[in-house]
């Protein structure tokens, strides 16, 4: 059977009440979450991860899922409305949307972000659909060295891309692999960083981890920096958009959907860079260059598209091969790994109900987010309002609860704490989360696939060389010296929107406490190589 094939069963699972129901809970929660500043996905994704044991595997993926998709609709409305980012992805949704909501064409932005999103949702979904299950049996004839050297390849882009320099994002990503060793080694049966503690020896839940950097982090450093002055929501109506915004919008939606969708397919994905490069192709190609800056539909329209194309292609190494692009991917990782499903190439042949029920609930979830977005924008716009010290509280006490529920050890409320005050130091000198918790999650994985790779070869390195492992370690010798060799070459003029843009970008970041993507490190050197003229 076909993927259309196997896709039109997955609707039969994905269109069962029970599934429905979590289905709309979930992108319920997720857009209620996505609007409230500092509170994104994966934290949401995090906090549920304990409280969903008793649901089935499937509906509660389901339920991430749309968590997932809602949360990245949220965003873009606290952009718009506030010109604070929800999460990380939607700093350039701000730039321009802000600007649009200040004269009056709020409802327009929010429009032209809920529909663009629709349609690359599901554009992506559909290639999700049609890509996935060709890139698992290919995944199938990769043997240990070349796991071992995709996994590497993943350490190496992500803290190049995605941290805010690459010594941050190898210093997290160093703390997820330290944190990650905690426990006794299944090789020799040798406590590592136990410390004669016993209840290490078995090594620190993920969950936990999870839940203490993305929950409890976040909540401190809010608590650290609440502001006093009351937060003014700029007035929207029901979100609508004329002739002239479809005319305006619905190309740079589809340029949006295929910026976005490699870059999360890949190893290394995110939706922060893509949409920074949507922002910059729309302002080269738009007839109306002169409002860039002052409130141009383009900027959102393309933005918000890539967002959510990125979103759907993350899940395409997830599934595949066991590789989380994104924060929140990775912490549906983790839920996989508790219901004892491992994530890889053989997932379609062993759990071909979940996947293919999972990829279904991606379009009907989609489908629920417009027409829950449209109607109800202004019903979020007032969720802005609930006080942040009400909320913040609120997470940590089901934080606490749900890190206690893992395995009802009282032990596991100190590590949580501790791992949440490590997360708040992260946040504070400016460490990007995501290398951590990955490192966290495929430390071990990589480990073992290295120590299976010399033992066939009897501890001979030539056992990591194979004919992939080879490519893909020249294309991570690549990444590591990108930084040198643009250094060596002769300067070029930076085209003046990438300074703007990214000024604004590391402006927004410094406001609310978003490290984790565009960072000064951008800002500076957008500025040291534009003079190059």
């Amino acid at each position: 059977m076909g993927a259309l094939g196997e896709l039109i069963n997955g609707f039969g699972t994905a269109l069962t009440p029970e599934n429905l129901l979590y289905a709309f809970l979930g992108v319920l929660l997720g857009t209620a979450i996505g609007v409230l500043p500092g509170i994104g996905p994966a934290m949401t994704v995090a906090l549920l991860l304990p409280l969903t044991y008793a649901l089935d595997a499937t509906s509660a993926l389901i339920m991430f899922a749309g968590i997932y998709y809602g949360g990245m609709y949220g965003g873009s409305t606290t952009s718009i409305l506030l010109n604070t980012p929800g999460e990380s992805a939607s700093v350039v949704t701000a730039i321009e949307g802000n600007k649009m909501a200040k004269s009056g064409r709020a409802a327009q932005a929010l429009a032209t972000a809920a529909i663009g999103s629709f349609v690359a949702g599901t554009i992506a979904t559909l290639l999700l659909a049609l890509l996935a299950p060709t890139v698992a049996r290919l995944a199938l004839q990769i043997g240990a060295p070349d796991y071992f050297a995709i996994i590497l390849l993943a350490f190496i882009a992500i803290t190049a891309v995605l941290g805010s320099s690459r010594v941050r994002g190898l210093a997290s990503l160093g703390i997820g692999l330290t944190i990650g060793l905690i426990g006794i080694d299944i090789t020799s049966g040798q406590q590592r960083l136990t410390f004669g503690i016993p209840e290490l020896a078995d090594g620190i839940d993920v969950v936990v981890v999870a839940v203490g950097l993305f929950a409890v982090g976040e909540a401190l450093w809010t608590a650290a920096h609440l502001r006093r002055s009351p937060i003014q929501v700029i007035p929207v109506g029901n979100a609508r958009m004329g002739r002239e915004d479809w005319k305006r919008s619905w190309k740079p939606w589809l340029r949006g959907t295929f910026i976005g969708f490699p870059f999360g397919a890949i190893p290394a994905g995110g939706a922060e860079i893509p949409t920074f490069l949507s922002y910059v192709t729309e302002k080269k190609l738009s007839k109306h260059p002169e409002e860039f800056g002052h409130g141009a539909i383009e900027g959102v329209a393309g933005p918000e598209a890539t967002n959510n194309a990125s979103a759907a292609g993350g899940l395409v190494p997830m599934l595949t091969l066991g590789l989380p692009t994104t924060a929140t991917a990775a912490v549906m990782l983790v839920a996989l790994k508790t219901y004892g499903i491992q994530p890889g190439p053989r997932l379609f042949e062993t759990e071909p109900v979940l996947v293919w029920g999972l990829i279904a609930s991606l379009f009907i979830g989609n489908t629920m987010l417009l027409v829950l977005n449209l109607p109800l924008a202004p019903v979020w716009a007032r969720l802005l309002r609930i006080p942040r010290p009400y909320l913040y509280a609120g997470i940590l006490f089901f934080s606490s609860l749900g890190a206690y529920s893992v395995n009802a050890s009282p032990f596991d409320l100190f590590l949580l704490l501790a791992i949440g005050a490590l997360g708040f130091m992260m946040r504070r000198y400016g460490l990007p989360m995501l290398p951590a918790i990955i490192g966290v999650i495929l430390g071990p994985f990589a480990e073992e696939k290295l120590r299976q790779a010399l033992q066939i070869s009897n501890g001979e390195l030539s056992g990591l060389i194979t004919p992939l492992s080879l490519i893909v370690y020249v294309i991570a010798a690549l990444l590591l010296l990108a930084p040198l060799v643009r250094k060596l070459l002769p300067r070029r003029a930076v085209v003046p929107v990438l300074a703007e843009t990214a000024e604004a970008i590391e402006e927004s970041h410094h406001q609310h406490g978003l490290t984790d993507s565009v960072s000064v490190e951008t800002k500076k050197r957008a500025h040291r190589e534009g003079p190059g003229m």
